[in-house]
């Protein structure tokens, strides 16, 4: 056995030769950082240890069945009385493991600092590491009781050339492909070639790892690694000018990045773009840090929106978008295009992560009016599309339809057919919100009966979200309202399943927020909500989609109060309402519902004060599609007021009630007007009158197991 020979592996492979020729039964083991490249020679590598998945979640026992974990644990309870692996310790140990790539030694050096530090402690210092990781056995090779030492005796054997690359390298974050390495590495004193042919040497001394499972091999340092090699670069005084290197290749890679996005198939161009999502942070942090240059950050910004839009990290693409808009206004680097860029991806962004009506507003307007200074129709198309969401979100329903209609006419001068489909849906859910549910209808169902968008083909960029999963969610609605519950809720499931098939979690929530959740609630499947609930929750947190975030929050209301605890679930409708990102469009939608709730619980003054204030609203937004609604429950809240006139007050609101509902053709509002007023004239003896129940409950031709039929079925044989 021949051990450690990378710092002789020349006369190593001379003897290793001669004793295999000489000897023929003779094996020789032999262990170093690289192959001795000697005749008759088998590799076999040797991995870092195991590493469970970085997660708040898992036990110590879980945890323990990976062996990095294994080694940490005893060599820790070895050096430091009363150590155990358990409760808040197990969190930052998975976190010592991962930082430390599952490397043995450097773990076990990490382990000998457990009595100094403390766990928690000990993982927040890692980013300096070296000098921590001072405590090796006094028994050891030198090169082995620190962790620096043992890095400096790899550095050190390298060449000349490989240390420089591999200095270069450290500027990378994550993933990296040859191209990109030799874009930073390559100077006066090496080319390409030698780049190549270095990082090929590299990764066979194992201090560079290479992924081939894909068609374009990527290779990355480990964290150790580049942690002695950035110090290396900032010692060689080079690392302002590489980290320049590097944003610059960025900068064109997201560049090619952007004009591809709607060319390539969405999961090839996801899996080429997306996993240097951290070189592009670093990229940008250099570029706006007070060496870098503030305008490669702002073209690299700009040309990044497509990749934060398909990841939804919208708070991410946020901050860095108001990040280069401040740089510009400073005076880095002003370009018309670039900046009508970030303003509308700043809308786009504000919309979904804060209440800052009047920010959202401003950006979208200014992108529109430079887009028109442009004559760019893309992105008048972009602008009106964005603006006309605020719209719908801020109730301003005429507004909307405006913009929807200029958006109709700009893109019936452009020959792509999905422009004048988007335009239908946008068109068809402003005549929802207004109440139009025919016309609507029929604008949904033209877009779904031609979605000429390739399916692997991305079509999120440009408006935020799946325009196809969208107008079904907002078909399934108006099914709903139509009196065709059982079409509704398939529809709002195929919304959702498609929404997912995009991996776009926007898209998801609009799916689970339009159509999955309210029509669950509606049919009353209790089961189906809470799914539907938890599922936007769970999205809305994971990417941080304050707006949705709240949205989920008020159906989590809606769905304690129609499993009966109406104190609980008032207290989560009215905190939802204070959700950052609510701002006012939350409370509108759900203001009918809480004036129910409240009438329920018995606090009617305050159930009619909201009542009212959303009848105001809506005749002033025209927002129609739930106006019947809105009269019915202000007529059931009159009923419990009980005061003088108050059942002939609230049989006026439900005749109301009914006419709206007729008008529109909101079958399933008519039969909730229609089983209140045969309630109502129930209890006053009017039998007779009552039973035209049965003419509204005879109209439907499915949905008999929804809680509203099952109601109205119960009702009519009280009245036989």
């Amino acid at each position: 056995m021949l051990d450690s020979c990378e710092h002789v592996i020349g006369a190593v492979a001379v003897i290793a030769e001669a004793i295999l020729k000489a000897a023929a039964r003779v094996s020789v083991l032999a262990t170093s950082r690289e192959p001795l490249r000697a005749e008759g020679e088998w590799l076999h590598r040797l991995p870092s240890l195991e590493l469970p998945p970085r997660s708040d979640d898992l036990t110590s026992d879980a945890a323990l069945r990976y062996s990095a974990v294994q080694l940490f644990d005893e060599r820790a309870r070895a050096i430091t009385d009363g150590f155990a692996l358990d409760g808040d310790d197990i969190a930052p140990v998975i976190e010592i493991c991962h930082r430390l790539d599952g490397m043995p030694l450097a773990l076990e050096l990490a382990a000998a600092r457990v009595d100094v530090f403390g766990v928690k402690a000990l993982a927040a210092r890692l980013d300096d590491r070296f000098a921590v990781l001072t405590s090796g056995r006094r028994t050891a090779l030198p090169r082995h009781q620190t962790l620096r030492a043992t890095m400096d005796w790899s550095y050190e054997l390298l060449p000349e050339t490989e240390q420089l690359v591999l200095r270069h390298l450290a500027v990378f974050q994550g993933d990296f492909t040859i191209d990109a390495a030799a874009a930073v590495a390559t100077d006066d004193r090496i080319n390409a070639a030698d780049v190549f042919e270095a990082i090929a040497n590299l990764a066979a001394k194992s201090l560079i790892s290479t992924d081939i499972s894909s068609d374009v091999t990527y290779h990355r340092l480990l964290d150790t690694t580049r942690a002695y090699a950035l110090e290396k670069l900032s010692e060689s005084g080079e690392i302002e000018r590489v980290r320049a290197l590097h944003a610059e290749y960025y900068r064109g890679l997201f560049e090619r990045a952007e004009t591809e996005w709607e060319t390539r198939p969405t999961a090839q161009w996801l899996g080429d773009y997306g996993r240097q999502i951290d070189n592009l942070r670093a990229a940008l942090d250099w570029a706006f840090s007070p060496g870098g240059d503030a305008s490669i950050g702002a073209a690299l910004t700009a040309a990044a929106v497509p990749l934060w839009m398909h990841l939804s990290l919208m708070e991410e693409c946020r901050g860095r978008v108001e990040r280069a808009l401040a740089a510009i206004a400073a005076g880095a680097g002003r370009d018309q295009r670039r900046e009508m860029q970030l303003h509308a991806a700043l809308a786009a962004s504000l919309m979904y992560t804060r209440d800052a009506v009047s920010e959202i507003d401003a950006a979208g307007t200014k992108a529109l009016e430079i887009a028109e200074s442009l004559d760019d129709i893309e992105y008048q198309l972009r602008s009106l599309c964005g603006l006309w969401t605020f719209r719908i979100s801020c109730g301003q329903h005429r507004v909307a339809m405006t913009l929807a209609q200029l958006f109709y006419t700009l893109a019936a001068k452009r020959s792509d057919p999905k422009d004048h489909l988007i335009s239908e849906r946008m068109i068809g859910a402003s005549q929802y919100y207004l109440g139009d549910l025919l016309s609507a209808r029929r604008h949904l169902e033209r877009v779904l009966a031609h979605d000429v968008a390739p399916a692997q083909k991305s079509r999120i960029v440009r408006f935020q979200v799946d325009p196809w999963a969208t107008a079904r969610a907002y078909l399934a609605r108006i099914l709903w309202l139509q009196g065709l519950p059982d079409q509704a809720m398939r529809t709002a499931e195929t919304s959702v399943a498609e929404a997912r098939a995009t991996d776009h979690a926007i898209s998801v929530c609009v799916a689970l927020v339009v159509a999955a959740c309210p029509i669950a609630l509606w049919v009353g499947d209790l089961a189906a909500a809470e799914h539907y609930v938890e599922m936007l929750l769970d999205y809305s947190t994971r990417h941080a989609l304050a707006h949705w975030h709240a949205l989920g929050c008020s159906y989590q209301g809606v769905l304690v109060i129609q499993r009966g605890d109406l104190s609980a679930g008032l207290q989560l409708l009215r905190a939802a309402f204070d959700e950052p990102g609510a701002a006012g469009s939350v409370p509108r939608l759900f203001t009918f519902l809480l004036a129910e709730a409240l009438g329920r619980a018995g606090q009617i003054a305050d159930g009619l004060a909201v009542i009212e204030e959303a009848i105001v609203r809506s005749e002033h937004s025209e927002e129609r599609w739930v106006f019947a609604e809105l009269l019915r429950i202000k007529g059931e809240l009159l009923l419990l007021q009980d005061a003088p006139g108050a059942a002939a007050a609230a049989e006026d609101h439900f005749r109301q009630a009914l006419d709206w509902a007729r008008r529109q053709g909101a079958l399933s509002w008519e039969l909730r007007t229609a089983s209140s007023l045969a309630r109502l004239w129930r209890d006053y003896h009017r039998v007779e009158e009552a039973r035209v129940l049965g003419s509204v409950y005879g109209r439907f031709t499915e949905g008999f197991a929804t809680a509203d039929l099952r109601d109205a079925k119960s009702l009519l044989q009280e009245l036989v």
